[in-house]
């Protein structure tokens, strides 16, 4: 089955997920939900979209998770060093 391109609609990144940073990961998702906020032209496409979604959430919830725990770690140290 051939794909035509059509106009306006973005085929989803090919970029490995697991090699975005929080920041391109966060931008991407914002792109793909107005994308389907929109309404794609097909439902493989939706498809797409939408399991692209999923891993450009699970990606940023990894980072963010991520950041919590160095905060986390940060805090314990700096605990530990004025109780000495």
């Amino acid at each position: 089955m051939r794909r035509r391109r059509m106009e306006g609609v973005t085929a989803p990144n090919d970029t490995p997920v697991e090699t975005l940073s929080f920041e391109a990961a966060r931008d991407e998702l914002v792109r793909v939900v107005a994308e389907l906020e929109q309404g794609a032209p097909t439902l493989e496409h939706s498809l797409a979209l939408w399991e692209r979604g999923e891993a450009l959430a699970a990606r940023c919830e990894e980072w963010l998770l991520g950041a919590k725990r160095r905060l986390e770690a940060t805090r314990a140290t700096a605990s530990d060093e004025e109780e000495s």
